[in-house]
């Protein structure tokens, strides 16, 4: 009860700063209690905290504009690079839940970040409040030595749990799975998440033109 009252001090002489302290008094004197008054003091701050807002395909920050897709009604194979996507935009809603070991278990458990104890992968995301994001179209798979590897472009938003204050990052996700060669597991198979890492932008090929003005001609990047 002791350490109620002084949480609710703190929250009057925190209100006390932008008039709310007149609604805080007038609930408590009305019968309700201090856990009570501190939600919603609480969500009445986070209200007034700064919109999340990250930034559009195309512009600085924002992903990649990419062709829409056919709408489908067929159900995406999830050995396709859309399957890999999919998987992406699970792991992020795991962490928009909270559910890291869930989310976990979506990497390859030989990669370092998947090989690590619960507690520790769970830290990584202790400075946030909020995790969200939007997930892009998905590059081309490559194989090698059999495997197949994929990336996903992801735009990572959130909020910072110490001050509030909107995060936006640009992300590449990474994806491996085993190609379908005999003795690979269904598990094998499956897409699962090998790194992540600040988003590469697709190289773009230089034209060639027949008639070229200089030696640079055709070179440029197209913006």
């Amino acid at each position: 009860m002791r350490g109620a009252a002084v949480a609710m001090l703190s929250l009057l002489l925190l209100s006390a700063c932008d008039g709310r302290e007149e609604s805080a008094i007038d609930n408590l004197a009305n019968g309700a209690n201090a856990a009570q008054v501190e939600n919603s003091f609480r969500a009445e701050a986070t209200a007034a905290l700064e919109p999340l807002n990250p930034p559009a395909p195309g512009t600085p920050g924002g992903l990649p504009v990419q062709p829409v897709p056919a709408v489908s009604e067929e159900q995406i194979d999830p050995k396709t690079a859309q399957g890999a996507a999919e998987v992406v935009q699970g792991y992020y809603g795991l962490l928009e839940e909270k559910r890291f070991n869930d989310a976990q278990d979506l990497w390859n458990d030989n990669s370092a970040v998947g090989a690590e104890e619960d507690v520790r992968f769970a830290a990584r995301f202790r400075g946030f409040k909020e995790i969200h994001a939007n997930v892009g179209a998905p590059g081309e798979i490559e194989g090698a030595a059999g495997s197949l590897f994929v990336t996903v472009p992801v735009q990572v938003y959130g909020r910072i749990a110490a001050d509030g204050k909107p995060w936006y990052r640009l992300r590449q996700v990474t994806l491996r799975r085993a190609n379908d060669v005999p003795g690979s597991s269904e598990a094998d198979r499956r897409w699962h998440i090998e790194s992540i890492g600040p988003y590469v932008a697709p190289e773009v090929e230089a034209t060639e033109t027949a008639n070229a003005i200089s030696a640079t001609d055709g070179m440029i990047r197209k913006p």
